[in-house]
């Protein structure tokens, strides 16, 4: 604890922590002042509760748990007359009962095992709490990465980290983080000239003939593994960085950076108060190393030195995923988010296509295309540098999209990469669309040719209703999930529930992502089908029903509680919907219309309604909530830290001289 005071500026937040624990004599230590309103509304007999993410209305149960942790426990919802599955999550505010109470002029924000310190009534620096979900689903699935990276090491799968070296490495020999990311060996073989290099290759060749041995014959030394190295580029807080330290076992090294000097002071602010509030997690809370630069700066300069990169912009990733592919480890962990949906979901296609080099559409299916379109503009930007990717976990939430994808180098897979990704033909009639692959691969005799797409999979005029298409992407159209890695992921969220604040959304997300056809991009909306035949659809059960008894498979669709994922072809569910027709029918329309057009046609098959248990959601089976709702109302992204902090410090001077001078003429 020493170390952690005298690396504070003077110790001077020491010092205010201090002198806060000995003003707080009259006041439970950590108590804010919601905790103080709710403790008179208690006393007065008026309830507390809320709405919650379970998808009913939250109340409060106790206070138990270390330090007197909130917990707060789901009613029941009705939902169509039934009745859901109750879970239990946790929400903290303040500090705990025993921290040093926060210095003044400050508040605490507390997430998890970590707390940070924001200054009361600013935005200086930029800390989102509705993000809960995107921090805790990421140490969710850097613990699985640390699992599977362990078996991978274990059964001798690691392929080496290939720099550029001597006077090729961009690396400074005086960088500060480069010997806390690589051991000595790796260090020296940096900074090491090829005249250098082959001298040492001679020598090694001199020394192996000394001893009587012939190349060849001496057994390769295998590395032990290393602890994990985590690039947070964007830290801001260090909210991040601060819970990853201390939530996940086994982390080397976290650089915490951030191109803003307020943010890299917050950043040290915050760590110093961290290890003076869990003095037990000290030697973990020191591996986070504050860090000010561009953070594509620091992916250039340590070109595979970390096992995890992490970006999260407020705003569009796509200017850095070009140097944040490099910084990544040979199968290491890219994370990546997005924010810009109104550009990916449609709404802006000229700034989508430059910044992702590719036109979304605007249709049902937006979010996951949204999904898709990102990791695209990923690969892309991989093969640049002959690595590609592999998604384990690609996820819409809320406002924002999340994906969790490992890279690779390998020239002869990136030669695949065009098979993985696909245009988007969108009937602008009804809801019918088709998916046109860039590439190919064909096996001639025992060699792989890779050649362009065979097309097209339209004709000029939709089947269906006789409108044309429109043609969007190119997107992502291999599968976004790795089933192993969701399966094992929910499993230890279920696992460790007390430790993840935004639970129930977790679960929900991982419950809806497992079940999820895997090689189905896309999907269709019951309702808009229904809107466009003027009629009343039938229920998701009864229409994934008809689907599984004509033979196909279906799932639901975690973007979206109205999506249904399915092989058959659309021309197969605009069948099933003209039988429903049939027996619930429709009042005719005089002009020509989209749906009209549909039903006029006979339907080539006979729908076979009947109830099959499959067709129902796991999840919905379990009474589990799928889509909870937000814990409170315009629960959403702020406003960019420091964007008006010059006009707000103005605005503040003001009203203050203004009140000044109030004041000087009420006593006159």
């Amino acid at each position: 604890m020493r170390a952690v005071r005298r690396a504070l500026a003077g110790g001077s937040i020491v010092r205010l922590v201090r002198e806060g624990a000995r003003g707080c004599a009259s006041t439970p230590c950590g108590e804010s002042r919601g905790q103080a309103a709710r403790a008179r509304r208690a006393g007065s007999g008026r309830a507390d509760s809320r709405t919650g993410g379970g998808g009913g209305r939250w109340t409060k149960a106790s206070r138990e748990g270390r330090g007197g942790v909130e917990r707060w426990t789901t009613g029941e919802r009705v939902a169509r007359g039934d009745s859901v599955k109750t879970t239990t999550t946790r929400r903290e505010v303040g500090t705990m009962v025993g921290d040093p109470k926060a210095p003044e002029g400050y508040d605490v924000v507390r997430e998890g095992e970590a707390r940070a310190l924001q200054r009361a009534d600013t935005d200086d620096v930029f800390y989102n709490k509705p993000q809960v979900v995107n921090r805790d689903m990421s140490i969710a699935v850097i613990r699985e990465f640390q699992r599977v990276r362990a078996a991978e090491h274990a059964e001798g799968k690691v392929k080496r980290n290939k720099r550029a070296k001597g006077t090729s490495c961009l690396t400074p020999r005086d960088d500060p983080l480069v010997k806390r990311l690589l051991d000595e060996d790796d260090v020296a073989a940096l900074f090491r000239t090829a005249e250098e290099h082959r001298a040492m290759l001679e020598k090694q060749a001199a020394e192996r003939e000394a001893r009587g041995e012939k190349e060849g014959e001496t057994e390769k030394v295998v590395k032990p593994l290393t602890n994990v190295t985590i690039l947070e580029g964007m830290s801001a807080t260090g909210l991040r960085a601060l819970r990853y330290a201390q939530e996940i076992k086994d982390v080397g090294c976290i650089v915490a950076n951030d191109l803003d000097p307020t943010a890299a002071e917050a950043i040290e602010r915050n760590k110093a108060y961290n290890a003076l509030c869990s003095p037990a997690k000290a030697d973990a809370i020191s591996c986070v190393i504050p860090h000010n630069e561009d953070v594509r700066m620091v992916c250039m300069k340590h070109e595979k030195m970390f096992d995890v990169v992490d970006l999260d912009p407020y705003g569009t990733p796509s200017t850095l995923l070009d140097s944040a592919v490099t910084a990544v480890k040979e199968g290491g962990l890219l994370l990546v988010t997005a924010t810009d949906m109104a550009v990916l979901c449609g709404n802006n296609s000229e700034v989508a296509w430059a910044k992702y080099q590719s036109y979304p559409l605007r249709a049902k299916y937006c979010h996951e295309m949204a999904v898709r379109t990102l990791l695209a503009s990923i690969e892309n930007a991989a093969i640049k540098h002959k690595r590609h990717i592999v998604p384990v976990l690609s996820l819409s939430i809320d406002f924002y999209i999340r994906v969790f994808v490992r890279v690779y180098t390998s020239p002869l897979q990136m030669k695949s990469s065009p098979s993985k990704l696909s245009y988007v033909f969108q009937c602008v009639g009804c809801d019918a669309h088709e998916l046109q692959p860039v590439g190919r691969k064909a096996m001639k005799g025992d060699v792989t040719k890779y050649q362009p797409g065979a097309g097209p999979v339209v004709p000029q005029k939709c089947p269906s209703c006789g409108w044309h298409y429109n043609m969007g992407g190119p997107i992502w159209s291999d599968p976004i999930h790795d089933k192993d890695w969701v399966n094992n992921i929910k499993a230890e969220v279920e696992k460790n529930e007390s430790t993840y604040p935004g639970f129930v959304k977790v679960h929900a997300l991982l419950t809806m992502a497992q079940e999820e056809l895997p090689d189905v991009p896309l999907h269709y909306d019951l309702h808009a089908m229904g809107g466009t035949l003027k009629c009343t659809p039938p229920t998701h059960w009864l229409f994934k029903s008809a689907i599984i008894n004509a033979g196909y498979r279906v799932s639901s669709c975690h973007s979206s509680p109205k999506g249904i994922k399915t092989d058959a072809p659309v021309d197969v569910l605009w069948d099933i919907l003209r039988c429903w027709v049939k027996e619930h029918p429709v009042k005719p329309v005089s002009e020509k219309t989209p749906g009209s057009v549909i039903l006029a046609k006979e339907p080539t098959i006979k729908a076979n309604f009947t109830r099959v248990s499959s067709a129902q959601s796991k999840a919905r089976q379990e009474r589990v909530a799928r889509f909870p709702q937000n814990p409170t109302e315009n629960w959403g992204p702020k406003r960019r830290a420091g964007k008006f902090r010059d006009e707000e410090s103005d605005a503040k001077k003001r009203r203050a001289d203004m009140e000044v001078k109030r004041r000087a003429e009420e006593e006159d």
